[in-house]
């Protein structure tokens, strides 16, 4: 009963509000097939390869990798890409691209996933803050020019035992350098964040736009071990709808669904159809 009222608390707030802003972490993408790479025992259960040499997902998120091991860096990023060219958004996106749709402001969506689902949802690259980076864009290890640009064709394998990369891997195209995705990794220098800055300020031009205004924000997936995108929903005026299986709760006033984001997305599109009958 108490989750039916929150669903539909949930709906009426969707219904009501001038602009939505979507925000969402790694939670986001389970329902799509991707694996939740924070959870370092679902990442082992996932890759067992790197479970025997005791390399967590933080370990192998790491620009050392690229001097160190280019293989095995390769092996672990180009593993995602190839995941992630793979995967085709599930229907909770759709849902959320209607709700957008709908309202009477443009939305905006703020994402700390590298994994590109929201512009293969359909969602306009204008209003799309990849605040971590995308995996779809490469940049020169040694900031040769500072340049970013984007992948072309891979012109080598994944070694499927170990996930090491076999052939030629990507240079810089100026300086002939290796190349790296263009992606926040831990304890990363050398992240070039030119093109997710410029991301970062039409967001915020956004959001001074919204001041006035009825806003929704629905966070999706997002985990506190690195908080950044549920403190950005904490921090928006307006009306926070939290969605995380594990951890939902939120500050006075926030809608908490402990729910999978396909499975919260489609009772609360429930609700909006009912209440609209």
């Amino acid at each position: 009963m108490i989750k039916r009222l929150t669903i539909q608390q949930a709906a009426t707030a969707i219904v009501a509000a001038d602009t939505i802003l979507i925000t969402a972490g790694a939670g986001m993408g389970v329902d799509s097939g991707l694996p939740d790479f924070r959870g370092q025992q679902g990442f082992w259960k996932t890759h067992p390869q790197y479970a025997a040499a005791n390399l967590t997902f933080i370990d192998l998120a790491n620009p050392i990798w690229f001097e160190q091991d280019p293989a095995r860096a390769w092996g672990f990023y180009g593993y995602r890409y190839q995941l992630y060219q793979q995967t085709h958004p599930h229907p909770g996106f759709a849902l959320l691209k209607r709700w957008q749709d709908n309202a009477q402001q443009p939305g905006f969506v703020v994402t700390s996933n590298v994994d590109g689902q929201f512009q293969k949802a359909g969602f306009s690259e204008e209003r799309i803050y990849e605040c971590h980076g995308a995996i779809h864009y490469l940049q020169c290890t040694a900031s040769c020019k500072n340049e970013i640009w984007t992948v072309p064709a891979f012109s080598f394998d994944i070694e499927p035992q170990q996930l090491l990369a076999v052939g030629d891997l990507p240079l810089c195209p100026y300086c002939g350098e290796p190349a790296r995705p263009n992606v926040l990794m831990f304890g990363d220098h050398d992240w070039l964040s030119s093109r997710s800055d410029q991301q970062g300020q039409q967001f915020y031009a956004w959001k001074n736009t919204m001041m006035t205004k009825k806003v929704v924000t629905i966070e999706l997936g997002a985990g506190s071990t690195i908080g950044g995108i549920r403190r950005m929903g904490e921090h928006m005026s307006g009306t926070l709808i939290r969605i995380n299986h594990r951890e939902a709760e939120g500050p006075p006033g926030t809608i908490s669904l402990a729910m999978g984001a396909l499975e919260a997305l489609q009772a609360i599109d429930a609700a909006i159809q009912s209440q609209r009958a």
